[in-house]
């Protein structure tokens, strides 16, 4: 019996329309988990019950998260951990909700540990260059850093690569270099690798 199935049966024992309104929920939330979605800005989930009125939303949205379905990540960002796409980039997810529309690629420290030029793992802190407004965020699974570029969209497009499954661009070594001296980060902590 997966995890939807038993939260299904707890809410169903449950007869209050407050549950039941729940019991939607999650039937929602499972739909796209079979699309591969398990994290939501607020302005998704308020088009996925957009039935609800605004107060409506909100109070529900609160029963989400104080019934452990949905977990708050951010101001604007929230998981379904229970999702069984659920996998290792939720971070990147989050970082790419909080930039949609927004040219994002992982870059600075993050790619250059992930090459090995830097031998000290950032692992709570995940460094991401952006089109969009820089800016850093605390979340549960780690912080998340936004740089502003400049760099045109065919620079970026050219300058970083994708990686079956990854939600985010990575930034070749080179890049990741370049940026770390443009932005003005501390360098010394890097071993180039050829």
């Amino acid at each position: 019996m997966d995890v939807y199935a038993i939260l299904i049966w707890y809410f169903r024992l449950l007869n209050d329309m407050g549950h039941m309104q729940r019991l939607h929920a999650i039937q929602v939330l499972k739909s796209w988990d079979k699309r591969g979605v398990y994290v939501f800005t607020t302005h998704m989930l308020a088009k996925l019950f957009s039935e609800d009125s605004l107060k409506s939303f909100h109070e529900g949205l609160h029963r989400l998260i104080m019934s452990h379905i949905l977990r708050r990540a951010c101001r604007g960002i929230y998981v379904n951990e229970a999702a069984a796409c659920f996998d290792g980039y939720v971070i990147e997810r989050i970082a790419r909700a909080l930039r949609f529309g927004s040219y994002n690629y992982v870059s600075l420290e993050s790619a250059l540990s992930e090459y090995g030029w830097i031998s000290q793992i950032p692992v709570d802190r995940l460094t991401v260059m952006t089109t969009g407004r820089k800016g850093v965020y605390e979340t549960p699974y780690g912080t998340i850093e936004f740089t502003h570029t400049k760099r045109s969209v065919l620079d970026i497009l050219a300058q970083t690569g994708v990686i079956s499954a990854r939600p985010l661009r990575i930034a070749t070594p080179e890049t990741a270099w370049r940026d770390l001296k443009r932005v003005g980060r501390n360098i010394h902590l890097v071993e180039k690798r050829h």
